[in-house]
């Protein structure tokens, strides 16, 4: 039997843990794993420790938590640990060269996108905020650019027209882990190889930032609905209504409505709809700051929102 790969792990998020635990499930050893610091959240801003660290500790994994990488202290534990080589999935920090070349086979990571396309932090949400009907997984081995090594594998999935990123995230968190033991399964037996991208065809995946939760409502109905569903649960969408900011906790693109960008075209029992630069959205939940979420009709009428307002 061929030996067993020795791997290091570097990641952070829940969707990197089940990369994580398809490894502890295969025949591979996990030597050490590598996430980020320990973070306040909460009301009470309590540490709580990443997803990543919990299934170390819970295995009994030599776990490191480094607030710096890029130094020798760091790197000399690393080797210490033996690895044959490395995977790194939503870990969040750039790696440095000399840590790249520290294991025999490199480093692979796993990222949720059709690479070249969607390199970047956010590729699983800006693929749904483009509309895009088809979206995956690649396995890919690290070098010093950003995302921009050679790709092992691509397993491809349907996208589908009200996915929201949480339901993605998960099922691509799936699709990664087992890929990731195939092409170690590869790598292992000698039989893997991997292919340049084609870097012309590159697009950019940037981070989400707060500000793109604002509704503009000249565009089109279908573009902001593909926001929600790629924004939810963070940072979300909201409209400005009298001057106070509403969050839009569930939409669905009417593409019959006609109006003024921003006007409010219909108000019913369950929801009111807004004009936007094609189609209406129709609004089914909203919530305005310190309060509870409420239905969208419910809202229209405590608000006094009738046909004819308009939203900012």
């Amino acid at each position: 039997m061929i030996r067993r790969m020795r791997v290091a792990f570097f990641g952070t998020p829940d969707f990197a843990a089940a990369s994580l635990e398809a490894l502890l499930a295969s025949r591979h050893q996990v030597v050490a794993v590598v996430a980020q610091p320990d973070r306040p959240a909460g009301r009470g801003m309590k540490l709580h420790k990443p997803p990543v660290a919990v299934v170390a500790e819970r295995e009994g994994i030599p776990l490191l938590q480094p607030a710096k990488i890029r130094n020798e202290d760091f790197l000399a534990a690393f080797k210490s640990f033996g690895a044959d080589i490395a995977a790194v999935v939503a870990y969040g920090r750039i790696l440095p060269k000399q840590l790249l070349d520290a294991s025999p086979h490199g480093f692979l990571n796993v990222h949720g996108s059709i690479l070249p396309k969607y390199r970047g932090a956010a590729p699983i949400q800006r693929a749904i905020e483009n509309g895009e009907t088809e979206t995956g997984v690649s396995i890919m081995r690290l070098d010093e650019d950003l995302d921009h090594g050679p790709v092992y594998s691509i397993v491809r999935t349907p996208l589908g027209a009200d996915e929201r990123a949480p339901e993605l995230f998960s099922r691509l968190a799936e699709i990664g882990g087992y890929t990731l033991v195939s092409v170690l399964d590869a790598i292992e037996s000698g039989a893997a190889s991997a292919a340049e991208q084609d870097h012309a065809a590159a697009t950019f995946a940037p981070k989400i930032e707060k500000e793109e939760s604002d509704v503009v409502w000249t565009m089109s109905a279908k573009s902001i609905y593909d926001r929600f569903r790629a924004f939810d649960p963070w940072p979300g969408i909201r409209a400005m209504v009298a001057g106070e900011p509403v969050k839009l906790l569930d939409v669905r693109p009417v593409f019959e409505a006609h109006g003024s960008p921003g006007v409010v075209v219909a108000v019913d029992r369950d929801s009111f709809t807004v004009a936007c630069g094609s189609g209406g959205l129709r609004v089914l939940a909203a919530q305005r700051p310190g309060k509870p979420r409420v239905g969208g009709g419910d809202y229209a009428r405590g608000a006094r929102l009738a046909v004819g307002a308009r939203l900012a």
